[in-house]
């Protein structure tokens, strides 16, 4: 038996509870982990929702979209009993069974080795929000940016992506600006490495005009919608933007100008389906760049009873940093 949060539909509403399951209901894959910490993210938030946010299609289903654990049982030769591994994407907690469970079991194709020097419980500090910052980071530096390039913008900056983003930033000497729409956050993220904090409201204008001052030499935008179209119009030229994703909407009722006259690159980060050599690239990278103490500081504990609650706050942006939830207690 293991402890799992199980979704269950009654009429057209799902609703969420701690349930005691057998290992025999668990989903068909290679490798059976013993989770030991899962995270909660803002997609974690939809699936735990009573609509299952559009994401969840079948029911009863356990949520969690990344874990980390060591391996039970496994019928794939890369991975032996012991072993400690990492899952973020492929939708798992989503149309898979996911890691808000003491037991997952997956595809092998799905998992990555834990790199030397992170234990589990900081692989979760990082989790999907992290692993997601990184492939941001990588893209970016890929089309040239330099910490003498000037100016990153992270939005949503107090939230997982963007906690992570402006540590792993300014680790690598970037100077950081951090947008947030919640004053009280100011001091964490001066803590994390910003060196300047960007009301939301400056931002929040719809576009006006088809370019304005030349002010960011890169972005990492967690909100897309209107902020995202406003910022691609102060982008330095040849800059780029990477996207990641879309807590201010779907839409983003922008203009193709910053584009034609300056150069400026919109890269869409895909932290689902990500091949595995780059996802091995992504997770050696925050092994060796994250800066432990400054994870350590945005991490919110968090017991697998506490996951519905924390779930809808998380879609009310009343979540700062990165949730961990140790699944075992």
């Amino acid at each position: 038996m293991f402890r799992a949060i199980l979704m269950e539909k009654a009429g057209d509403a799902a609703a969420a509870r701690l349930a005691e399951l057998e290992d025999g209901a668990l989903p068909e894959g290679e490798v059976t982990v013993a989770v030991e910490y899962s995270t909660l993210n803002y997609k974690d938030g939809l699936c735990l929702s009573p609509s299952g946010g559009g994401l969840v299609r079948n029911y009863p289903h356990v949520p969690g979209i990344d874990f980390a654990g060591r391996v039970e049982s496994s019928s794939d030769p890369r991975y032996r009993p012991g072993d400690a591994v990492v899952l973020t994407g492929w939708r798992v907690g989503e149309a898979h069974w996911g890691g808000f469970a003491e037991k997952a079991r997956v595809r092998a194709d799905w998992l990555v080795p834990l790199p030397a020097g992170l234990t589990t419980r900081q692989a979760m500090a990082i989790g999907t929000a992290g692993f997601t910052a990184m492939l941001a980071l990588i893209d970016l530096e890929a089309h040239g940016l330099t910490p003498d390039a000037g100016e990153v913008l992270v939005t949503g900056a107090a939230g997982g992506v963007g906690s992570v983003a402006v540590a792993l930033l300014a680790a690598r000497g970037y100077r950081v600006a951090a947008v947030t729409g919640r004053p009280e956050t100011a001091d964490y993220l001066a803590g994390l490495g910003a060196a300047r904090i960007v009301p939301r409201e400056d931002l929040a204008e719809t576009v006006k005009k088809p370019m304005e001052s030349e002010t960011w030499a890169g972005c990492i935008d967690a909100v897309g919608g209107a902020m995202l179209a406003r910022v691609l119009g102060q982008m330095k030229a040849e800059a780029a933007v990477a996207a990641v994703g879309n807590a201010g909407g779907l839409q983003v009722p922008a203009n193709i100008i910053p584009f034609l006259l300056r150069g400026v690159k919109l890269l869409g980060i895909n932290s689902v389906t990500v091949p595995y050599l780059r996802r091995v690239q992504a997770w050696d990278r925050l092994a060796r760049e994250m800066p432990m103490a400054k994870l350590k500081a945005m991490v919110r504990p968090a017991a697998l009873t506490e996951v519905p609650a924390l779930g809808a706050a998380i879609l009310k942006g009343q979540v700062q940093g990165r949730v961990v939830v140790d699944v075992r207690a």
